[in-house]
């Protein structure tokens, strides 16, 4: 169930990009007003990911999962139906909210359900594996169903997965992660990481169509920052925040994070620039374009489910972050030097090995990393940290490769080449990035250690800390 709920977030945020230019015939949007049926749903989830983790916490994860769920699969029916721009934007907004609930609590759940070691390593392993093949399968599915059906079908789609996922979790009981624990939410600090959230996102995707120096990219980017201070300010003030402080504590949590934006900022601009490169450079069809991901999400599973599970019991997770993040930054290189003339083998197919089989070794191992050593009662707030820096990692690199390739985004396929090249050679180098971080990432036997004391944590809780 977690996995299916992560599954549909991660897939909608993909399947919409191969039927943008569908949309704008169909609805009539402005060049200008397309751009928000992504960037609405972009806002929602990014503002909303810390506060959507803290609510399974507070108030359970049964009642939170089946809202967010019922949220996510109604507003893509809504989408599907929609007669103008507004009504799209809108239930894309809608779909950010529900997808800003579900993405957290689906490694909630298996982070409290699961006690650190093999059992959860594999648990978690089938949670990264769904999500490195949700985008793939979102450009795949994307343009299929775009070329042959509509492109209502890419937000229907949602519905014939989200309601059977709806009846069966009504029909189980959730393990909360502390059912006996007071619901109290901390409203300001609920208020302040939205707005920095939001800004903070708003402001990067201005930068990658108006240029960082922009006051349309400036403005967003400086009230967020100023908001993520005050953020920072009352959580160390109130007696419950919605961030306890002393997870920072956690050498897991504070690097790890660092690290999970690296990571993050690599993902989003991968699908992107193969998205465009497939149709512009190679001349591929949406459905043509689509089919051609097939290969990284096969090889992401393959390393994903047969090879990580058996890998961590034997190798420290920092070795296969590094090992994976070098694999893929040759695989990158290698995806930069492809021409109109590149055949599929060569142009497409050998650098997925690459870029895939090192994705594969990084996700489960980051994951493990960050999640270790959290209590069961800061679950969620840390589940929403990881998804925030992850989802703004993808946001700020989509921007920051971006800047890279403007002067070469119109032109022949050659130009084009010579273009989206950049944009690989840059997605490299944030690779080699995280594989230099990787030093600093605790062992996972530091991760798992006592560390301090978390705000509200029992003594028991710390002891069991200590023995894992």
């Amino acid at each position: 169930m977690a996995c299916t709920a992560y599954f549909l977030v991660l897939f909608d945020a993909s399947v919409m990009t191969v039927a943008l230019p569908s949309i704008q015939t169909g609805l009539g949007f402005a060049p200008a007003g397309l751009q928000w049926v992504v960037s609405s749903y972009t806002l929602a989830f990014a503002g909303l990911l810390i506060l959507g983790g803290r609510l399974a916490d507070l108030y359970g994860p049964t009642r939170v999962f089946l809202g967010g769920l019922a949220v996510f699969t109604a507003s893509g029916l809504i989408g599907g139906l929609a007669a103008d721009p507004a009504m799209l934007i809108a239930a894309r907004a809608a779909q950010g909210v529900g997808a800003a609930v579900l993405a957290p609590l689906s490694l909630t759940l298996l982070t409290t359900t699961f006690a650190e070691g093999p059992r959860r390593t594999r648990a978690l392993t089938a949670w990264a594996a769904v999500g490195l093949t949700a985008g793939a399968a979102g450009n795949l599915f994307g343009g299929v169903l775009t070329e042959y059906l509509s492109w209502r079908s890419v937000l229907l789609v949602n519905v014939p997965i989200g309601v059977p996922a709806l009846l069966f979790a009504a029909r189980i009981r959730i393990p909360g992660a502390n059912p006996g624990r007071k619901a109290r939410l901390d409203l300001p600090g609920a208020v302040l990481a939205t707005a920095a959230l939001t800004l903070l996102t708003l402001g990067v995707c201005e930068a990658h169509m108006q240029g960082w120096s922009d006051p349309d990219t400036a403005l967003p980017l400086a009230a967020g920052v100023g908001a993520l201070v005050a953020f920072v300010v009352v959580e160390t003030r109130v007696a419950a925040p919605l961030m306890p402080p002393g997870l920072f504590r956690l050498p897991g949590i504070g690097r790890g994070n660092v690290a999970m934006l690296l990571a993050g900022a690599s993902q989003v601009p991968t699908w992107y620039f193969l998205t465009l490169t497939m149709q512009d450079v190679l001349g591929y069809s949406a459905a043509q374009a689509g089919a051609g991901f097939v290969p990284h999400a096969a090889v992401m599973l393959l390393v994903g489910l047969g090879l990580i599970p058996r890998l961590m019991r034997r190798v420290q997770a920092r070795v296969l972050i590094a090992a994976g993040a070098l694999i893929a930054a040759v695989g990158y290189w290698w995806q930069s030097h492809i021409t109109p003339e590149s055949g599929y083998v060569t142009g497409i197919l050998g650098p997925a090995v690459a870029i895939s089989c090192g994705g594969g070794l990084v996700s489960t191992p980051l994951t493990t990393t960050v999640t270790s050593g959290v209590g069961a009662q800061d679950a969620g707030a840390a589940s929403g940290l990881l998804n925030t820096t992850r989802q703004f990692g993808g946001a700020f690199g989509l921007a920051l490769v971006l800047t890279l390739t403007t002067s070469g985004t119109s032109g022949t396929p050659a130009a084009l080449a010579d273009a989206y090249g950049n944009a690989f050679r840059a997605i490299a180098l944030i690779m080699v990035a995280l594989a230099a971080l990787t030093p600093l990432l605790p062992a996972l036997g530091d991760a798992r250690g006592a560390g301090p004391a978390l705000p509200n944590e029992p003594p028991a809780a710390r002891t069991d800390r200590a023995s894992l």
